[in-house]
């Protein structure tokens, strides 16, 4: 099978949709051997933060010397991001190779064919990229899986992992709500519904009636509910280059810096410092230069990532009300008195309302794109609602125009921010490298 024929398969099954449920998953993966159960795995769920706290935790590890493993969604600029793997000295994390891709679905496409013949229906693209990852992190013997949600908790693919050594849940909020319920409580509920029996759960702030839903399932299910130490943090200090924060702890004060920013980061971070406390408890070696430094060295592409300087450019995957409010708060703390000009584009099936609610007050000038999606809102729609805030509106079409727009408009002092949807994201940097800032793209 080549890589091509692999691609294929697994996009021709995306038109099985989305299939909440874990009958087609579990049966799909008992025919590959349970892989899943090779593995020693941390779950991750949350509506915001997920992949930045699993970056922290997965950054720890490999400094403490594990072999570590993660799957991720959705994936931004190559599609072999979605299955990675770390070790200590490696520049970057690795991704799954195209071989590794085109012997697993070897193996997985025969079981799929088999299960359709047996009256099963057919595994959907994220139930087989799940089971891909379950096969190539086992192959590769990793010490650690960490295990990203995709959507929800409950009847994700994902919750097929029936023995994490922990679960870590990040911040929980308004999302996806015709899958997971209109309620916070509702959400809530199915974001906790990855905790198993007597697995230790840790958890960061959260809105009181989702602190009650994990309270409660923690109670039925005899797990132990950890609170990270955001209330001991004594000081914070943000600059565009990194943040820098001391936190309070019985042996004393421990500073902290990390590069990923954003005013929320160092919530992240202290999830991925309070589940490595976790591990260590449990009897895994870590320590605390580990610690210190692995949270120094972590990277997660398009997170309030600057990419480009004078003018900065930064990306961000912000597409919910929560994640709409920390950008506008990161705005704040990082760029204030700054001329802001916004790039976005998002799907049709977000509160695009309420995210322009949160950040267009910031903005001088807002340019809009269609993402390229089936789910996409069209940026001409997009235009007029962002014009009711008396700003300037420019509707660039693709992302490449919007780019040339914003360069077109910004000055060197101005920050450029582009948000919304992920999907778009991707294109954008490419056209960045390619016409203007090459030499000055960050690592």
């Amino acid at each position: 099978m080549t890589y091509e024929e692999a691609r294929n398969f697994i996009k021709e099954s995306n038109q099985y949709g989305i299939v909440p449920g874990l009958e087609t998953i579990t049966e799909l993966l008992r025919r590959l051997g349970n892989p899943q159960e090779q593995l020693c795995i941390i779950h991750v769920a949350g509506t915001n933060g997920k992949g930045s706290a699993s970056a922290f935790l997965t950054a720890i590890l490999i400094e403490a010397g594990y072999h570590v493993g993660r799957y991720l969604s959705p994936a931004v600029f190559s599609y072999r991001e979605r299955i990675q793997i770390g070790d200590k000295g490696a520049s970057a994390m690795a991704y799954i190779t195209q071989q590794g891709i085109c012997e697993s679905v070897e193996q997985i496409q025969p079981v799929c064919d088999a299960m359709v013949q047996d009256g099963y229906p057919h595994p959907t693209s994220f139930e087989i990229e799940t089971a891909m990852a379950m096969l190539y992190l086992a192959k590769e013997k990793v010490d650690f899986a960490i295990i990203e949600v995709g959507m929800g908790g409950r009847l994700d693919a994902t919750n097929v992992i029936q023995h994490p050594v922990c679960c870590v849940i990040t911040s929980i909020s308004m999302d996806h709500m015709q899958y997971l319920g209109d309620t916070l409580e509702q959400i809530a509920g199915e974001k906790a519904g990855i905790i198993k029996e007597n697995v230790p759960v840790v958890t960061g702030r959260q809105k009181p009636e989702v602190r009650k839903v994990l309270e409660m399932t923690c109670r039925e299910k005899g797990a132990k509910l950890i609170l990270s130490d955001f209330d001991k943090i004594a000081e914070v200090n943000y600059d565009p280059e990194e943040t820098v924060f001391t936190l309070q702890t019985d042996t004393g004060n421990k500073k902290y810096r990390i590069r990923l920013l954003g005013e929320y980061q160092t919530e992240n971070a202290l999830l991925a410092v309070k589940a490595a406390t976790l591990l260590e408890n449990l009897g895994y070696r870590i320590g605390e230069e580990a610690v210190r430094n692995g949270l120094s060295k972590a990277r997660w592409r398009g997170r309030f990532e600057i990419i480009a300087k004078e003018p900065y450019v930064i990306i961000d995957g912000a597409h919910n009300e929560d994640a709409a409010m920390r950008l506008r708060r990161s705005i704040e703390v990082y760029f204030t008195n700054r001329r802001i000009i916004y790039i976005i584009g998002v799907l049709a099936d977000k509160d695009y309302q309420t995210i322009l609610d949160l950040t267009a007050p910031l903005a001088d000038v807002i340019i809009t794109l269609t993402p390229d999606n089936k789910r996409a809102l069209s940026g001409t729609e997009l235009a007029k609602q962002a014009e009711r805030f008396g700003k300037r509106v420019i509707d660039a079409g693709t992302a490449q125009n919007a780019i040339h727009a914003a360069y077109e408009t910004a000055r060197k002092e101005d920050v450029i921010i582009a948000f919304g949807s992920l999907s778009y994201l991707g294109d954008l940097v490419k056209t960045l490298e390619n016409r203007y800032v090459k030499a000055d793209l960050l690592n």
